[in-house]
C-alpha cells in the first residue's frame, strides 16, 4: 500500500470519527430536570396602610425538552407553584385552573454552545423569552449562565439580577385574581426573580 493511499484512509477514518462524534453531540437530548428546576420570585405586598411586606414564591417542577433547532417550550401551570399550599381549597370555579397552562414561555437555546462546554466551563448567553398568555404575547431578554457540571448535566442560572414588571403582572387577569386571593391588593413595581435549573442529557 502506498503512503498516499494509507494517508487517505487514515484521513477518512479521522473524518468519519469526527462526523460521528459531532452527530452524537448535535443529537443530545437536553431536557430540563423537573426535580431540580425552579424559579423563585419576591413579591412585595403593599398594604392599605402603605406598609411593604416581602413574600417569597416559587415555581417548581419546570419541565421542557430542547428540540433539534434549540427551541425550548416551558408551559407554566398553577399546580407548579406554591400558591395552592398557601390558598388551601380553591373555589370550585378555579379548580379547573390547577392543571391548565397559565402561560407558555418559549426561548431559543444555543445547543452547539452547550454541547461544546467542557466540565467546569461556563458561558453566558442572552436569551430572548417569548411569553404567550391568553393570546397576549410579550418578549423579554434574560442573560443566562450555563455551567457544565458533568458530561450529562448543565446548570442554568440568571447571570445578573432580573426583575419582572409588577404593573404588567397586575394587568394579567389570571395573575391579578391569584394575587387577590392571596390578599395582595397592590404589589411593588419590581418583582426580582431567580432561575436555578438543571439540563440533563437523556
Amino acid at each position: 500500500m502506498s503512503s498516499n493511499t494509507l494517508l487517505r484512509r487514515v484521513a477518512g477514518v479521522v473524518l468519519l470519527s469526527a462526523a460521528s462524534a459531532f452527530a452524537g453531540v448535535a443529537q443530545a437530548a437536553w431536557q430540563m430536570d423537573p426535580n431540580h428546576s425552579k424559579v423563585t420570585a419576591e413579591v412585595t405586598e403593599i398594604t392599605s396602610s402603605g406598609q411593604r411586606i416581602p413574600h417569597q414564591h416559587a415555581l417548581q417542577r419546570m419541565e421542557g425538552e430542547i428540540s433539534a433547532d434549540g427551541t425550548l417550550r416551558l408551559p407554566v401551570r398553577l399546580n407548579q407553584t406554591d400558591l395552592l399550599d398557601r390558598l388551601g381549597q380553591l373555589p370550585p370555579w378555579m379548580s379547573s385552573l390547577t392543571n391548565s397552562t397559565l402561560v407558555t414561555v418559549v426561548t431559543q437555546l444555543p445547543p452547539e454552545r452547550i454541547n461544546s462546554l467542557r466540565v467546569g466551563q461556563s458561558t453566558v448567553e442572552v436569551l430572548k423569552l417569548r411569553t404567550d398568555a391568553n393570546g397576549e404575547q410579550r418578549q423579554e431578554r434574560l442573560p443566562v449562565r450555563f455551567t457544565r457540571e458533568a458530561e450529562d448535566r448543565v446548570r442554568v442560572r440568571n447571570a445578573e439580577p432580573v426583575s419582572l414588571d409588577g404593573k404588567q403582572l397586575m394587568k394579567n387577569g389570571t395573575v391579578r385574581t391569584i394575587l387577590s386571593l392571596l390578599g395582595y391588593q397592590q404589589i411593588g413595581d419590581e418583582v426580582p426573580v431567580t432561575l436555578d435549573a438543571l439540563l440533563v442529557d437523556r
